[in-house]
C-alpha cells in the first residue's frame, strides 16, 4: 500500500530578521523566492523564539521543549543528542530524516546529530568560503559558497530515489556574522541602505540594560565584519553611518544569495511533484541597525519575532496569514502531527495545524513566555532575562544574575523592569512600567508572569519575585 504521507522540507535561516524578507514588508529588500511561500502558503506574523540565541532555539525547535528542560540554555551548553526530537520519532515512524548544514549544537568540537539517517553538518560557525563538513563523522571540504554547497547537498537527496517519505532540514549559515557574501551578490545594496529610524536610540525610558549591551553597529562591529577601514576624517555621526552601510549591505547580499537558494528548492520540489510540506524560518530575529545594534539576544520586537512561512497545498490556503502567537517549541509537534505521528509527553509546545487550516481554538495561547540565560557575556554584555508579550503587551525583568550558566557572568546587576504598550510605541522605545496609568496591566501581566513559569516548570529567580 503505498505512503500518502508528505515529505517535509523545513529550512532554517540563522539569524534571518522577518523585516529582512520583503513577504514581511520589508523596506530595505526584496525576497521574491522566500515570498513564493508566502503567496502559496501561510504567513505568521506573530512567531516568536523563546530565548534569541541561536543554540538555544535550535535546541527548542528540534526538542519541542524550553531550554530549562532540553538544558541548552546558553552557547556553552551543548546538547545531549539522544533526548526525544522530532527527527528520530519521524525516523522511527518510517521516514528517511536528514540534516545538511549548520548543527550549532556541540561543543569542544563534539557534534553528534541523533535520529538522522544522514546528516552532514558544519563544524561550530562553518566557514561561508570553500567550507569544511562533518559528513556522517568524516570531515571533508566542499568548495564553493557555504549557502550553495548546503543547497546542492539538499537537491541531492531530494533527487534521490526512495521508497519512504523525506523530512529534510536545511540549515543555512547565512546571514550570521561575519556576512561573507559570494561574488555573484557583492554588487548589490550599493546605493545605500535606508538608515532605521531607531538607529541613534539612546536608550533613556528604559531599563539600564539596553544602555549596557556592547552591540552598537556604530562601536562593536571589527575589522573582520566591516572587512575596511574607515575613510580618513569622518565625523561620529559619519562613522556611525559608514558602519551600519558596510554592516547591511553585506548582511543583505547574504540574504539575496539566501533567496536565491529558496528559489532552486522550491524549483526543484515543484518538478518532482510529491506532496510536500515545506517550511522556511530563522532560529531567531536579528537588530538590522534597530536601536543601533545587530545581534540578538534581547527581548525586543526585532530579535524576539521569527520569520515563518509555511506551504502546503493539501491544507493551507494559498496567500493566507495568521496572527495567533506562535512559538519555536511548536514547530516539532506540528511537524510531528502532519506527519501524523504522536508527539512526545515531554514536548510543550502546540501543533499549528488547525492554524494552517484557517481555524483558531478558543483555548489558544494568549501569551508567550521568553528567557535568556547568558548573562553579560564577555562580547555582548547582555543581562539575563524572562518576560511574557500578550498581543498588546511584553512585560520584561532583568533579574539581574547568571545563575551559575556556562559562558554567563557571576556579575550581578540590578534587577529592571520593564513594560511597552506595543500599539502605542510599537519601537519600544518607552518603559511604561512605573506610570500609574499602567498598573493594572502591570500586575496582570506579573501574574500571567508567575503562571507561564509555573506551568512550564522553570523557576524565576528568587530576588526578582
Amino acid at each position: 500500500m503505498p505512503d500518502d504521507r508528505p515529505d517535509l522540507v523545513f529550512v532554517m535561516a540563522d539569524d534571518h530578521a522577518a523585516h529582512a524578507i520583503s513577504a514581511y514588508g520589508s523596506k530595505i529588500t526584496r525576497t521574491p523566492q522566500i515570498d513564493r511561500l508566502a503567496a502559496e502558503g501561510m504567513r505568521f506574523d506573530a512567531a516568536f523564539c523563546t530565548n534569541s540565541l541561536c543554540a538555544p532555539s535550535r535546541a527548542a525547535i528540534l526538542t519541542g521543549t524550553y531550554n530549562h528542560v532540553n538544558g541548552v540554555t546558553t552557547l556553552d551548553t551543548p546538547i545531549d543528542a539522544r533526548q526525544p526530537g522530532f527527527p528520530a520519532l519521524l525516523r522511527d515512524a518510517g521516514y528517511r530524516t536528514v540534516l545538511v548544514g549548520k548543527w550549532h549544537l556541540g561543543h569542544g568540537g563534539v557534534h553528534d546529530p541523533h535520529g538522522f539517517d544522514s546528516w552532514c553538518v558544519l563544524p561550530d560557525q562553518g566557514d561561508y568560503d570553500d567550507p569544511e563538513m562533518i559528513d556522517n563523522s568524516l570531515r571533508r571540504r566542499f568548495p564553493g559558497y557555504a549557502t550553495d554547497v548546503i543547497t546542492d547537498l539538499a537537491l541531492a537527496e531530494l533527487r534521490r530515489d526512495r521508497d519512504r517519505p523525506l523530512c529534510l532540514l536545511v540549515h543555512h549559515k547565512a546571514p550570521h556574522r561575519p556576512w561573507t557574501p559570494d561574488p555573484a551578490h557583492a554588487h548589490l545594496f550599493g546605493s545605500g541602505v535606508p538608515v532605521p529610524e531607531t538607529y541613534d536610540d539612546d536608550y533613556t525610558h528604559r531599563a539600564q540594560a539596553a544602555a549596557r549591551a556592547r552591540m552598537r553597529v556604530r562601536r562593536d562591529l571589527n575589522r573582520e565584519d566591516l572587512k575596511a577601514e574607515p575613510p580618513p576624517g569622518l565625523t561620529a555621526d559619519q562613522h556611525a553611518r559608514w558602519a551600519y552601510q558596510r554592516f547591511i549591505a553585506d548582511y543583505l547580499r547574504c540574504v539575496a544569495s539566501l533567496d536565491d537558494s529558496v528559489g532552486r528548492l522550491l524549483d526543484a520540489l515543484d518538478a518532482t511533484g510529491r506532496d510536500t510540506v515545506v517550511v522556511y524560518t530563522s532560529d531567531q530575529g536579528f537588530f538590522l541597525g534597530d536601536h543601533g545594534w545587530f545581534d540578538k539576544r534581547f527581548m525586543y520586537e526585532e530579535s524576539l519575532r521569527m520569520p515563518l512561512l509555511v506551504r502546503w497545498p493539501r491544507e493551507v490556503a494559498a496567500g493566507s496569514v495568521s496572527d495567533a502567537l506562535v512559538v519555536n517549541v511548536d514547530f516539532a509537534q506540528t511537524l510531528l502531527d502532519l506527519a501524523g505521528v504522536p508527539p512526545h509527553p515531554r514536548m510543550q509546545g502546540r501543533s499549528l495545524r488547525p492554524l494552517l487550516r484557517g481555524e483558531r481554538p478558543a483555548d489558544w495561547r494568549r501569551s508567550v513566555y521568553y528567557r535568556y540565560w547568558q548573562h553579560l557575556d564577555a562580547q555582548h554584555r547582555v543581562a539575563a532575562h524572562y518576560g511574557v508579550r500578550t498581543a498588546r503587551h511584553k512585560l520584561v525583568c532583568y533579574y539581574g544574575a547568571g545563575l551559575d550558566q556556562p559562558g554567563a557572568s557571576d556579575e550581578r546587576t540590578p534587577v529592571e523592569w520593564e513594560l511597552f504598550d506595543l500599539e502605542r510605541d510599537p519601537a519600544e522605545l518607552r518603559s511604561v512600567y512605573g506610570e500609574p496609568a499602567y498598573a493594572g496591566v502591570r500586575a496582570e501581566l506579573t501574574a500571567e508572569l508567575a503562571r507561564l513559569q509555573a506551568e512550564l516548570g522553570d523557576a524565576p529567580y528568587p530576588a526578582a519575585v
